[in-house]
């Protein structure tokens, strides 16, 4: 019998993603439109207020949950009671089992450190993170073939509901290799690929998955906030239609990530860890 993964109360409280208003068009036409939602969320951990996160609110607690466990602030699903979320309030109370007073001084100590990254919006790093990256292993004995990669490509390309309605928002997926080529497992847009990348992993959390034979890809570029918080998912494989930034290779290096970047279509640019990807498509003749 195989136990289920721990789970907190949940509140359950996602907003539609999409609302719809009238816009002019350039024949002077009144058309209905689909925009992005947004609204702030205010995260309390135990009383104690966190950030105020801009969400399309489609899952707030796995938003929470997995902000959280990026940025190191609660060690493991299981010393967390309930998530709460209120939007009448725009807040997101999580509640904890018996925090110590060992744990509380190392959460005042991260909290002390605030690092205002390039995510859309305002993205935010707390605590030494960087410090805890040569702390990092991730599996070099899983490979990646580049058929496989093209594949999921296209398979995120057709997922992408929310872009194609209105646009103004970034997506991620977690994905497994499978027969065809590639499953994606999940896939959450959001405002800003930094509240897509945590929903996924607090989803990781709550469903008890493992990174460290997963492919995990975003459409935004690849910062350093980025490299990071894959890496603490124990991810090997990060994927990216867009660019990246000098701090986002230099990260990538350093860890070992197989990094894929300007990935669309059947093209893309591997920039780090090549070690893991294996060629099968038909490679061009070189002239002499």
């Amino acid at each position: 019998m195989v136990n289920k993964p721990y789970r907190p109360k949940l509140t359950g409280a996602g907003k539609p993603a999409t609302f719809e208003v009238e816009a002019l068009n350039e024949r002077g036409e009144m058309v209905p439109t689909a925009i992005a939602g947004e609204s702030p969320l205010t995260l309390y951990l135990d009383k104690r207020e966190i950030v105020t996160l801009m969400t399309l609110g489609q899952a707030p607690e796995a938003l929470a949950l997995g902000y959280l466990r990026n940025q190191r602030l609660v060690g493991s699903i299981e010393e967390i009671a309930a998530v709460q979320v209120d939007w009448e309030t725009e807040s997101v109370v999580v509640t904890t089992r018996k925090r110590t007073p060992k744990k509380t001084t190392a959460l005042k100590s991260k909290l002390k450190k605030r690092t205002v990254t390039t995510g859309c919006g305002q993205g935010t790093m707390f605590g030494n993170l960087m410090e805890e990256i040569d702390s990092v292993k991730l599996r070099d004995d899983v490979m990646l073939q580049d058929a496989q990669l093209v594949v999921l490509i296209e398979k995120v390309r057709k997922y992408e509901t929310i872009y194609k309605q209105s646009g103004a928002v970034h997506g991620c997926a977690l994905a497994q290799q499978s027969a065809d080529g590639a499953e994606i497992l999940m896939f959450v847009e959001d405002v800003g690929r930094h509240n897509a990348v945590d929903a996924i992993a607090g989803l990781m959390w709550l469903e008890g998955i493992d990174g460290s034979d997963k492919i995990f890809y975003t459409t935004g570029r690849l910062t350093s906030e980025m490299v990071i918080k894959c890496a603490q998912m124990r991810i090997p494989f990060l994927v990216s239609r867009s660019g990246l930034t000098k701090m986002g290779h230099d990260i990538a290096k350093r860890i070992g990530i197989t990094m894929f970047g300007r990935a669309s279509g059947r093209h893309y640019l591997l920039f780090t860890g090549g070690h893991r990807l294996r060629r099968t498509e038909p490679q061009p003749t070189m002239l002499a």
